[in-house]
């Protein structure tokens, strides 16, 4: 069945689930799982992220391995509803046949114990994004949890030219307020926030402040809505309110910078989730993929016009896959 993209997802921790059932002897875990939800939300690509999951901090390299084993094995295995891309045109062409076009990202470097040279492993593995840090300090940025005024080391400035030179997007969705600005200043290309939401509406260290969101959007980036209910409203966390993210950023910054990385949570586990939570609220509305439609007809009844929603469902990502990665 021919598909067009739809909803480009730019964030989702799909392959940690994998990775999990793939541990305890399961197989096929996209199809089982998966693929009805992204279906009925019309997700036709995604970015999915090599995330080093509490609790396996302990040896990140040999959590990433494991990651993307599970990953390779299971798109094996899915040939006929997902396959890997490494192109903008891979992912129009993967779409076009009716499949899941997945786009493979790094969330945090940590796995790469300092050395950029692995990059360029990881890229011709297929990696195409890559953000340096998940929340923590280490040898390359300071991540969200650092509330200091400290922000890329010199093997951070070393990986985001190295990164840039491939042909990799740059993501500062994790990163603090002063990594923010010294990516900014260390690079070119259009960088973007994958799982972040306005301050301005919520005031979480991982959403942007609208200094930072003018910057991202002078240099083409996009920001991706997130669906997490911490970084939406601190009290009544809604799909009406993620609306009003989305409306606070196209007053600021025009449409062109709008895009979805929900960031959906509710096949994690109890012991990841609870590594980085302490609430159990949900997002009334917006809980998992099969909810995406349900955004897109709030900003429908706000005025958004239907090539509005175009641009935030799929177009603007793409704008920056094919400027960045080609």
């Amino acid at each position: 069945m021919k598909r067009d993209i739809g909803t480009f997802d730019i964030h989702s921790d799909l392959f940690t689930n994998v990775t999990l059932h793939r541990q305890a002897g399961e197989t096929d875990i996209i199809r089982k799982y998966h693929i009805k939800q992204l279906h009925k939300g019309s997700v036709g690509a995604m970015l999915c992220c090599i995330w080093i999951d509490p609790p396996y901090t302990a040896d990140p390299p040999a959590r990433m391995i494991e990651i993307m084993s599970s990953a390779c094995a299971e798109l094996r295995g899915a040939a006929d509803i997902a396959e890997f891309a490494r192109s903008s045109a891979d992912i129009e062409q993967i779409c076009a046949a009716g499949k899941l076009a997945i786009l493979l990202g790094m969330e945090g470097l940590s796995g790469l114990r300092g050395q950029v040279d692995f990059l360029d492993v990881l890229y011709a593995w297929g990696v195409r994004h890559a953000m340096l840090t998940w929340n923590e300090v280490n040898v390359f940025a300071h991540g969200a949890s650092c509330h200091e005024d400290k922000g890329l080391t010199e093997l951070g400035v070393k990986a985001l030219a190295r990164m840039e030179e491939l042909g990799m997007l740059i993501d500062v969705s994790h990163a603090n307020e002063r990594t923010f600005w010294d990516v900014y200043e260390h690079t070119e290309k259009p960088f973007i926030a994958s799982h972040s939401n306005a301050y301005a509406r919520c005031s979480h260290a991982r959403n942007l402040k609208d200094d930072q969101i003018k910057a991202l959007a002078q240099r083409g980036g996009v920001i991706g809505m997130n669906a997490w209910p911490e970084f939406i409203d601190a009290e009544a966390p809604s799909v009406e309110c993620l609306a009003d993210h989305v409306d606070h950023i196209r007053a600021l910054v025009g449409i062109d910078h709008i895009a979805c990385g929900f960031d959906f949570c509710d096949y994690l586990t109890s012991d990841t989730l609870d590594s980085f939570t302490s609430s159990d609220v949900v997002t009334e509305g917006l809980e998992s993929a099969a909810d995406i439609p349900a955004l897109f007809a709030v900003l429908g009844a706000r005025g958004y016009s239907d090539a509005d929603l175009e641009k935030i469902a799929h177009g603007n990502m793409m704008r920056v896959v094919r400027t960045v990665i080609g």
